[in-house]
C-alpha cells in the first residue's frame, strides 16, 4: 500500500459557523469522464464484505466508478484521491450556491476534478435521486455517514454494491467513516494515515488552546420565533462526538436524556435548569442569539448563558455545515475558527 499523501490542513474562505445537515442543488454535468479511479492497492483486499445494520455489502474488486450520496461520503474518497463520478449536491452551508463546499471544491481541484471532469451533483432535496446514481454507472455507492433506510439501501444495492452505516443512521464519526468508505475502495491503510494526520493537526491546534480542555458542553439547536423548548445533541450525533476530539465533552445531564439510539432530544424550556452542569452552551443562530438568550426567562437562567459562555455558530455557513457532520476534509478545514469560538467562551466560564 502506498503512503496517503500529506495534505495541508484547508482554510476557511468565509467566516462565520451554524449547524444542521441536509442536502442538494443540481448539475448539467455527465459522467462520462467524470471521476479519477483510485490509485493500485493491494489486490488481496478483495473481495471484502462490510457489515451495516442492513446486512453485509460484498464487494468484489477494486472499484473504479465510485459515487457517494448523503453527507460527506464523497470527501472520503477525495482525500484519499479518488474522484467520485458522481456524489451528492450540498445545500446547507453552501456558500456560493453550486452545490459543492469549499473544502470538497479545493480537494477537487487538486485532484484536477473540475469543469467537465466534475462529477455528477445528485440532486438529494426529496431524497435519493436513484436514477442519477444509476447513469453514474458506479461499481459502489459510498454511505458511511448517512440516514437510508433498508429500502434505500436495497435499491441502491441493486445499483451497484451500497456501504452504509454501521450502526446508527447519522451516527457514524469522521473517523469511522473514513475506514468503513476506505475499506470499501481497498484503500484502508491510506485511511488510516489521513485519519493519523488530522488527529496530529488537532492536536497542534489545542496546544495554542489550553483554555478549552474538559469543558462540558450543552449543544443545542432552536428556534428563535419560539423559545418555549429546544433541542440538544446527544453522544450519539457526530458534531458532539467531534467535541471529545477537542478535548471537550458532552454535559453529563444531556448524556442521562440519551434514549432509543436518538442524535437529540427536544426538551421544553422549564426544564432549561436540567442542563446547568455545562460550562459552554453552543447552538446556532447570529448576531443577536446571545442576548435573546439572555432575555429569555428560563433559558436566560442557564450558567453558560447568564455567564456569556456562549458559542453562536452562524448559521447556514460552510463552517457550520463542516462541523455538523464533520468529515476527514472538513476537520482541518474549519479547525482554527471553530476551536476559536469555544477557546473565546471558555474565557468566561465562572
Amino acid at each position: 500500500m502506498r503512503t496517503a499523501p500529506r495534505r495541508r490542513a484547508l482554510r476557511p474562505l468565509v467566516a462565520g459557523a451554524a449547524a444542521a445537515l441536509l442536502l442538494a442543488a443540481c448539475s448539467t454535468a455527465t459522467p462520462e469522464d467524470a471521476g479519477t479511479s483510485p490509485a493500485a492497492a493491494d489486490g488481496g483486499a478483495f473481495p471484502v464484505t462490510l457489515e451495516n445494520t442492513f446486512g453485509e455489502t460484498t464487494i468484489e474488486q477494486q472499484p473504479e466508478a465510485v459515487a457517494s450520496v448523503a453527507w460527506g461520503n464523497h470527501d472520503v474518497a477525495l482525500a484519499l484521491g479518488v474522484a467520485p463520478v458522481g456524489m451528492a449536491a450540498q445545500t446547507y452551508g453552501d456558500d456560493d450556491g453550486d452545490g459543492i463546499h469549499p473544502w470538497t471544491h479545493e480537494a477537487l481541484e487538486e485532484l484536477g476534478a473540475t469543469g467537465d471532469d466534475l462529477p455528477v451533483l445528485f440532486d438529494e432535496t426529496s431524497g435519493v435521486d436513484f436514477e442519477a446514481v444509476a447513469n453514474t454507472a458506479p461499481d459502489v455507492v459510498l454511505a458511511a455517514y448517512s440516514g437510508l433506510t433498508e429500502e434505500e439501501w436495497t435499491t441502491l444495492s441493486e445499483i451497484a454494491p451500497t456501504v452504509s452505516f454501521p450502526e446508527i443512521a447519522w451516527g457514524t464519526n469522521w473517523r469511522d467513516m473514513a475506514l468503513v468508505n476506505g475499506r470499501a475502495l481497498g484503500l484502508e491503510d491510506e485511511a488510516e494515515a489521513e485519519i493519523a494526520d488530522v488527529e496530529q493537526q488537532i492536536e497542534d491546534a489545542l496546544a495554542d488552546r489550553p483554555g478549552i480542555e474538559g469543558k462540558t458542553v450543552a449543544y443545542a439547536y432552536l428556534d428563535p420565533t419560539d423559545l418555549s423548548s429546544f433541542g440538544v445533541y446527544t453522544k450519539i450525533d457526530a458534531r458532539v462526538q467531534l467535541l471529545d476530539d477537542l478535548g471537550m465533552s458532552l454535559a453529563p445531564s444531556i448524556q442521562a436524556f440519551e434514549d432509543d439510539g436518538l442524535f437529540y432530544v427536544d426538551l421544553s424550556a422549564e426544564q432549561a435548569d436540567q442542563i446547568a452542569d455545562a460550562d459552554i452552551f453552543a447552538t446556532y443562530g447570529d448576531e443577536t442569539t446571545l442576548a435573546t438568550l439572555q432575555a429569555h426567562p428560563l433559558l436566560g437562567k442557564i450558567p453558560a448563558i447568564a455567564n456569556g459562555a456562549v458559542v453562536v455558530l452562524q448559521d447556514g455557513t460552510p463552517l457550520a455545515s463542516a462541523t455538523s457532520g464533520p468529515t476527514v476534509l472538513s476537520v482541518p478545514w474549519a479547525l482554527d475558527e471553530y476551536l476559536d469560538l469555544f477557546q473565546a467562551a471558555a474565557q468566561n466560564v465562572k
